[in-house]
């Protein structure tokens, strides 16, 4: 993909004597100026761009997550071939991790467990699944900011800051390469300012064929879809979400059982247009507790337990955000 750089244009004009005898030039300059600067694309237009060059280019890409002072190394190919898409993730340090997609079939394969495929357009991984959706919605609860430009793993890039609107969620740096529009980098800042996670990628191809290994994907056998547990509506729980920041909607309600005892446990899931926040509620014998948190990178893992239920909040919130959440709940 060929792309010409967005100049900045300056307009040096002479002054003598006799300019004000020039007046039909410098008008003349000055409409040829306007529209260049009207054509720099807004950060929606950038985002936009984002997510068509991560459903369309042929790349084979590896970066890392780093959080807590860890990183975790991973890489990432995509491609189109015979009419397909197909993407791959996978860890590159300890035990197998590793994620496909083939059109609308992702299929994950760790070591600890049983591999098994699902019915969806993304991979659920470090990447934000909202990159790749309608952007239109994080636009509703997240203000899109077009500051500059930068040089990230030696490419041009442009950086797009995504702010929280309500400050009750973390807010996101990606810087994009100009060129392509693919991502090089992604951070996750707090309202302090303070980097909490980070996404840096450390090369980049670009081809105009996919990857043959991706092209194997099309005649390896891969496990068959998971069948769930059947969902049950969220007004059959005998409990209720009673807040959440504005913008968040229940994607997803089912319960489960957890191995080994058998205990069944309720799971609600909304997301914001970029933040998953899981809320896992069950029964318990154990005496009431309140709120304790861990955090990982940007990822708040919030577990209270009152009136014989046990509460936990999983997601990139803040922790005042999951503490909320988890003391708006209540039971019928």
């Amino acid at each position: 993909m060929k792309f010409v750089p967005f100049l900045m244009l300056a307009t040096c004009i002479s002054v003598s004597a006799n300019a004000q005898q020039q007046p039909s030039t410098e008008s003349t300059e000055n409409q040829a100026v306007e529209p260049e600067l009207r054509a720099q694309p807004t950060a929606k237009q950038w985002l936009l761009r984002l997510s068509d060059s991560l459903r369309k280019l042929n790349f084979d890409t590896s970066f890392v997550v780093v959080r807590n002072n860890r990183a975790e190394p991973y890489r990432w190919v995509h491609g189109i071939a015979e009419g397909r898409e197909l993407e791959l993730i996978s860890s590159l340090n300890g035990p197998r991790k590793e994620a496909i997609r083939v059109d609308n079939t992702v299929s994950y394969f760790e070591s600890n467990q049983q591999p098994y495929s699902v019915n969806t357009d993304s991979i659920s991984g470090p990447i934000p699944r909202a990159f790749t959706s309608d952007i239109e919605v994080i636009s509703l609860s997240y203000d899109l900011v077009e500051v500059g430009k930068s040089r990230i793993l030696g490419r041009p890039a442009q950086l797009i800051r995504m702010v929280s609107k309500d400050k009750q969620r973390f807010g996101y740096w990606i810087w994009l390469d100009i060129e392509s529009g693919l991502l090089l980098k992604a951070a996750i800042i707090n309202n302090e300012g303070e980097l909490l996670e980070q996404i840096q990628f450390t090369h980049l191809t670009i081809s105009e064929q996919s990857n043959e290994m991706l092209g194997q994907l099309l005649e390896a056998e891969l496990p068959e879809t998971h069948q769930s547990s059947p969902e049950v509506p969220k007004a059959e729980f005998k409990w209720q979400v009673n807040w959440l920041p504005e913008g968040f909607e229940m994607l997803e309600s089912n319960q489960h059982f957890v191995d080994p005892i058998n205990l069944p446990v309720d799971f609600i899931l909304f997301n914001d247009g970029l933040v998953d926040v899981s809320v896992y509620v069950s029964a318990t014998d154990e005496a009431p507790r309140k709120s304790t948190i861990s955090q990982t990178g940007a990822t708040v893992l919030l577990t209270q337990i009152r009136e014989g239920y046990e509460i936990t909040v999983v997601g990139k919130v803040p922790s005042q955000t999951a503490d909320a959440i988890a003391d708006s709940i209540t039971f019928n």
